[in-house]
């Protein structure tokens, strides 16, 4: 692979560095899902179903980062923000760990992840900086495949440290986290936003900004279909754990289930980096939604039925879950980037922001239907993608009524 234009790093080097500032976020939620009934335990009265407000608190705080990340970063530069973004998880790190209460831990897990938020938003604008069309879906996929190897080994983390030294030791390992990737992209990335093209911190242009993104129909589009996979993402994130151990009795070994799923459905993200460029971002997408929506709705019936095997039925559903992700995130990213070069950290912001904050706040209450089986989840992620597909075909329309794009459509 060649090197990305103006960086000394090899391509696999750069796409490994944006994985790991992506997985920040992956990283910080994951870990703490085995240390949930432990946090429940010592701290948290009202259970574990209270205990997860650790994982929903760190995602409100980097949405409401992600929004700031960006235009910042548009002023300052990237390698600035992402300086600064650490900094601040780290410091949120260390006041969870020396929290004494349930209630001084969940402000700093706001804190930690409104810093999660800087590498996050930064890194996505990095790539586009540098890439675009096409070739920018690749490389986002790419990254993606390594963010979702995270997942696949972040619980098994925790549970370790957790049996080892207790769950506030979770957090100490989020400081050496940061700490290393600190120290990996500063010595390693070139600053990607010259002087000259940085744009004055102003409300006016950042509300012009938001006007520019808010203009354009397919970018709409493509920031409410993610919001839609954000929240089937989370929404699994919050009943995984309650659905290995209440309805499957499988609470020690949850760790490495959820770690192979994770690990496995990995090979999506690598799939679509390798055919995206002859079938589209916009297509990928709507493959996946539609695929997804018959397995759920099978799914479902067979939960409905009450017939049995329904362990290794829901094994296979929650790895096409996570597969399904693979193929739209990145992609629905791209779309909503494409256009938007100009403002690459505010777009990156927008979009992440809105996203994340609502597809959280979507999530949370749903985290509360679980009943003791899978279905209400089935449910919620089949509502969704049918939702999600009858937006993308809207998305199909618009893009026929525009002009066509030689950047966004060109095969690289």
């Amino acid at each position: 692979m060649t090197k990305p234009d103006g960086q000394n790093l090899s391509k696999v080097e750069f796409i490994a560095l944006m994985a790991m500032m992506f997985a920040t976020i992956a990283f910080s939620i994951d870990a703490m899902l085995p240390a949930l009934p432990a946090i429940a335990a010592d701290i948290a009265p009202g259970g574990v179903a209270q205990a997860a407000l650790v994982m929903t608190c760190f995602v409100i705080g980097m949405g409401a980062g992600t929004f700031v990340a960006g235009p910042l970063s548009d002023a300052w530069g990237r390698k600035p923000l992402v300086y600064l973004g650490l900094a601040i998880y780290a410091l949120g790190a260390v006041l969870s760990w020396m929290a004494p209460t349930f209630e001084l831990m969940i402000a700093a897990r706001v804190l930690q992840g409104f810093g999660a938020a800087g590498p996050r938003v930064v890194s996505t604008a990095i790539i586009r900086d540098l890439y675009s069309g096409r070739n920018m879906a690749s490389i986002l996929s790419l990254t993606m495949m390594v963010f979702l190897l995270v997942p696949g080994v972040a619980p098994l983390i925790g549970q370790i440290v957790t049996e080892a030294a207790g769950w506030r030791a979770i957090f100490a390992v989020f400081l050496i986290f940061g700490l290393l990737l600190l120290i990996w992209f500063g010595v390693r990335i070139k600053e990607t936003l010259p002087p000259a093209q940085r744009r004055p911190l102003r409300l006016a242009l950042m509300g012009d900004a938001v006007r520019q993104m808010m203009a354009n129909r397919t970018v709409r589009l493509s920031i409410m279909v993610q919001t839609l996979m954000l929240t089937i993402l989370f929404s699994v994130l919050l009943m995984v754990q309650p659905i290995f151990e209440v309805t499957f009795g499988r609470v020690e070994s949850f760790p490495l289930w959820f770690g192979a799923i994770a690990l496995t459905s990995g090979i999506s993200s690598l799939l679509n980096a390798a055919i995206v460029g002859r079938f589209g971002m916009r297509r990928l997408v709507t493959w996946a939604l539609t695929a997804q929506v018959v397995v759920s709705t099978g799914f479902l019936l067979f939960l409905i039925a009450d017939l049995p095997g329904v362990f290794v039925f829901y094994l296979a559903w929650q790895w096409g879950v996570m597969f399904q992700g693979g193929l739209t995130v990145a992609n629905l990213n791209a779309i909503a980037m494409q256009p938007m070069g100009h403002i690459a950290g505010m777009a990156a912001s927008v979009i992440g922001s809105i996203s994340t904050v609502i597809a959280a706040a979507l999530a949370s209450p749903l985290g509360w239907l679980f009943d003791g089986t899978p279905l209400p989840l089935v449910a919620i992620v089949l509502v969704l993608c049918l939702v999600a597909t009858l937006l993308m075909q809207l998305m199909r329309r618009a893009e026929e009524a525009a002009p066509p794009d030689p950047i966004a459509h060109d095969t690289p």
